[in-house]
């Protein structure tokens, strides 16, 4: 079993940075794949970033690519999510999730075992 705590989460003017973290339990966090997902109000969870158990490979949603950047400290069992030049579309509850077994992609939500309770970040115009 693994428990996934994000922070980082808050309010930002357009154009800011932030940065999530997400806290992960259990000594597997190494071989899981992660990715970072957001939910808007009234829209369906969508994929945002997600990489490789090592870190090696990196997939991000076309509207961030450029702005996030996704990374992991497997010694720390922290995933993390840089966010720059923020805009007002991005603002959504986040959530960090953990893929166990190796799926086929790591962009879609439903290969996904383990997700974390969510962090809002409100992006202002």
């Amino acid at each position: 079993q693994v428990q996934l705590v994000e922070s980082g989460g808050g309010l930002v003017q357009a154009g800011g940075s932030l940065r999530l973290s997400c806290a992960a339990s259990g000594r597997t966090f190494s071989t899981y794949g992660m990715g970072w997902f957001r939910q808007a109000p009234g829209k369906e969870r969508e994929f945002v970033a997600a990489i490789n158990w090592s870190g090696g490979n990196t997939y991000y949603t076309d509207s961030v690519k450029g702005r996030f950047t996704i990374s992991r400290d497997n010694a720390k069992k922290v995933l993390y999510l840089e966010m720059n030049s923020l805009k007002p579309e991005d603002t959504a509850v986040y959530y960090c999730a953990a893929q166990r077994t190796v799926a086929s992609t790591l962009s879609v939500a439903i290969l996904y075992d383990y997700w974390g309770q969510g962090t809002q970040i409100t992006v202002s115009s």
